[in-house]
């Protein structure tokens, strides 16, 4: 009868173990699982964030042709377009900062980062941008900061876009 017990014992506790690997698998599965959903979800609000900003500039007459007014222009607004200028802009780039920040910490790809932050590449040789970046660098994250100046300095084939014909020669690079 010991014997008996002792063989059952011993099979219940081959039987617990395998229990316990299987609920593991399982909660790792179920971990991973929840991993991929906080990223999407982080990729989704990173990408939602930029389109609201971009509606709600570009459905506005007025703020869309004092941002992009002030953006390509070589003089700062009077004082009140300049401050809702550098709002706006702001706005944005908090967005920006968030993806990046978001990608730093592994919430989302850094693709996924670096395709939002391309929009700088195409404003940042416009002067509006360079008035903004002298104003507002030092509210944002430090290491943000290094990797939009990092975009600054990148050589870039800007296409023709609204922009265009304000574009100014990379920093550093006289105008012919």
């Amino acid at each position: 009868m010991k014997n008996k017990l002792s063989n059952m014992a011993s099979i219940a506790e081959i039987v617990g173990a395998f229990a316990v690997v299987i609920s593991l698998i399982y909660v790792g599965i179920q971990v991973n699982d929840s991993a991929i959903a906080v990223r999407s979800a982080a990729a989704n609000d990173a990408n939602v964030a930029l389109q609201n900003w971009y509606l709600e500039i570009g459905s506005d007459e007025q703020a869309s042709g004092l941002f992009y007014r002030a953006l390509t222009s070589e003089e700062a607004m009077p004082a009140e377009q300049e401050f809702q200028f550098l709002m706006m802009f702001h706005g944005v780039f908090l967005a920006f900062q968030n993806a990046f920040l978001l990608a730093e910490e592994g919430s989302i790809d850094s693709d996924i980062r670096d395709s939002l932050a391309a929009v700088i590449l195409g404003v940042k040789d416009l002067p509006g941008m360079e008035r903004y970046w002298q104003q507002r660098r030092s509210y944002l994250h430090p290491d943000f900061a290094i990797y939009i100046e990092t975009l600054f300095a990148m050589e870039s084939e800007t296409p023709d876009d609204i922009y265009s014909e304000y574009r100014r020669p990379p920093r550093g690079s006289e105008r012919d």
